[in-house]
């Protein structure tokens, strides 16, 4: 029997004026053949709501600074089970949609185990994620995308290298 360890986060899906949504690689350390690409996010520390983790995680792992309020509602949320490192997680996580002109990525706020674990980034359309061979996560990311970009604010309204 599988022992999870319960786990909240938060995951934000960047999307820029083209419509393509920043995703990292990854591997897990315990399974190095696991590759993957995924949305930025990750744990929520104590007492953080998701959109404070969510926008924690993101200045972290991207350099993109938001108050939490300009998050807005999540545009998603779902409960997965998966291992990393050698522990399973069962992870309930909800998805924020942020829209920018265009955003230069810093990764120096990456900590230990995501400099260990993340190699590269790269920004996606939902088309090229439906043609790709490679894993991404979460495994419905191109309707995710599709839904939070349909009930979005136009692309017109986007400003330099401003979230909207």
């Amino acid at each position: 029997m599988t022992v999870y360890t319960p786990r909240r986060a938060a995951r934000v899906l960047l999307v820029d004026a083209g419509g393509r949504t920043l995703l990292f690689s990854g591997r897990d350390p315990a399974r190095p053949d696991h590759r993957y690409w995924f949305t930025p996010g990750g744990g929520l520390e104590e007492g953080e709501s998701p959109a404070e983790g969510a926008a924690r995680e993101l200045a972290e792992e991207t350099g993109l600074r938001l108050d939490p309020a300009e998050l807005g509602d999540p545009v998603g949320s779902e409960t997965v089970e998966f291992p990393f490192d050698g522990v399973w997680f069962r992870q309930e996580q909800e998805f924020f949609l942020v829209r920018v002109a265009s955003w230069e990525v810093d990764t120096a706020g990456f900590d230990a185990i995501e400099r260990a674990s993340v190699f590269d980034h790269r920004w996606w359309t939902a088309d090229e994620l439906l043609a790709t061979d490679e894993r991404y996560y979460p495994a419905d990311l191109p309707a995710l995308l599709t839904r939070a970009l349909a009930a979005a604010p136009s692309a017109d309204a986007l400003r330099g290298g401003a979230p909207c």
